[in-house]
């Protein structure tokens, strides 16, 4: 992608998105609302296409939005998509494409404090050197706030408050118990920089703090970072499960209620009531025609999850089927976006930092590098995705989106695919179209000279 070309389209449509705002006889900046869920499946929502998840708030936002069919993270783990939200850029080029994780919890070892302080999770975090959209929209005149799952890093200087954002309230791992708010055993939850001990279940938490954000910045321009944990397992040692509120695991009485897809469809349930709590403040403050709400998951899932038609076979970290990276995305804005309208265009979660830059008219920093652009005019209908490539790379595997063609090299599966013809990924075409292969390998193979070619950063990164 040419990066140029990305430059130019940030800047220009910032500049026209002011025009049906003003039609709209809406005045002021827009308000932004990013909620990211954690680990979701592709099909597990009601809107796409869903019999048995109940998410009537979703829906209603969807009815009176835009879907996204085909929306990519740039990772099947948490950590390297979340890294990418914030800064618009592949994970390789931004230093955090690796999981941000204590591994001896794998084998049940309890990390004391005194190890835990030189843990990688209390050592790493996104390059300091990084923009976040924070520190973008901020500089705009917005108030920002995070609410829920960082996953960025731990120590103070890697922390919301320090990149961008003025609050922030949650967890700054890659998962905690939803109610202990402890990861395997350490304390986890916090308002700005400091640690706290707070009851109560964690969605409903965020839930009620992405609330007050917004009714106490409601009369000035603001963006909220809403990072809902839900419906991802809970991170602990002695207990199993999610334990989700019985009235979310009510709304399920034909499944066992301590079942794992009884409890992640009740912690969906849970974050859908949370969504429509936000919608019915955003219409009683009569900032909803200037308020733009997107959601998507931070990247897909296996096991319990429904991936829908996509493949999601393998570990998390090595999931590059569709399942593992195509997310299900929803846009509302009112004053803006059509209601009720399905785009199939090309899209990433790299597109939400210079959308945010377009929305908000914030200046990107000289010689900042993007990997996306304004995805509004596409959301729109006005305009086709800029993007016709994309390209993955985490751990044991491999994968490039070339137009059509999805190459994946993983230790799930290897093979060529016509995406338009197989979503499944079922049909390997490698030895039919050896030609393809080549074409969209060496593809993969420019951007990985790109990304090394690149400022360094870290913190996985050798340089």
């Amino acid at each position: 992608m040419k990066k140029i070309v990305v430059r130019f389209a940030v800047i220009a449509a910032g500049l026209r998105l002011l025009f049906p705002l003003a039609a709209a006889g809406v005045t002021g900046k827009p308000n932004v609302i990013i909620i990211v869920s954690d680990n979701q499946g592709y099909r597990d929502l009601g809107c796409f296409g869903s019999k048995e998840v109940i998410t009537p708030n979703f829906d209603r936002m969807a009815a009176e939005g835009v879907k996204a069919t085909t929306f990519y993270a740039t990772s099947p783990a948490c950590t390297p998509s979340r890294g990418s939200i914030l800064t618009g850029r592949y994970p390789q080029r931004n230093g955090l494409y690796e999981m941000i994780r204590n591994e001896m919890v794998s084998y049940g070892h309890r990390y004391t404090p005194e190890e835990y302080a030189y843990s990688p999770e209390m050592t790493l975090g996104l390059d300091v050197r990084e923009v976040t959209f924070g520190q973008l929209v901020k500089s705009a005149g917005y108030a920002t706030g995070a609410v829920g799952k960082w996953d960025s890093g731990r120590a103070k200087r890697f922390l919301p408050l320090q990149r961008g954002f003025d609050f922030f309230y949650g967890f700054t791992n890659t998962g905690t118990d939803y109610w202990t708010h402890e990861r395997y055993g350490i304390p986890s939850l916090f308002r700005g920089n400091a640690l706290i001990k707070e009851e109560g279940f964690s969605e409903e938490l965020f839930t009620r703090e992405a609330l007050r954000f917004i009714r106490e910045q409601r009369a000035q321009p603001f963006a909220l970072y809403l990072a809902y944990h839900a419906p991802a397992g809970s991170a602990n040692l002695e207990r199993s499960g999610i334990r989700p509120p019985k009235k979310y695991l009510d709304l399920y009485p034909k499944l066992e209620p301590k079942s794992k897809r009884a409890e992640y469809l009740a912690t969906i349930s849970c974050m859908d009531e949370g969504v429509g709590q936000i919608m019915a403040l955003l219409r009683e403050l009569g900032i909803d025609e200037k308020t733009l709400v997107m959601f998507f998951p931070d990247n897909g899932a296996g096991g319990v999850a429904d991936a829908g038609p996509f493949s999601a076979s393998g570990s998390q970290i090595d999931r590059m089927g569709e399942g593992g990276i195509r997310l299900s995305f929803i846009a509302r804005w009112p004053a803006v976006l059509p209601a009720g309208r399905t785009t199939d265009e090309f899209l990433s979660i790299m597109d939400v930092f210079p959308t945010l830059a377009a929305v908000s008219g914030a200046e990107l920093p000289p010689g900042l590098v993007l990997d996306g652009f304004n995805m509004i005019p596409v959301l729109q209908g006005k305009t086709p995705s800029q993007r016709t490539e994309m390209f993955w790379q985490s751990r044991n595997s491999k994968a490039a989106r070339v137009g059509n063609y999805k190459w994946i090299d993983c230790p799930a599966f290897k093979g060529l695919f016509d995406l338009t013809q197989d979503p499944g990924e079922k049909n390997d075409l490698a030895l039919k179209q050896p030609e393809i292969v080549a074409r969209v390998q060496a593809r993969w193979e420019n951007w990985r000279r790109e990304m090394d070619e690149a400022e360094p950063r870290g913190p996985f990164r050798d340089y």
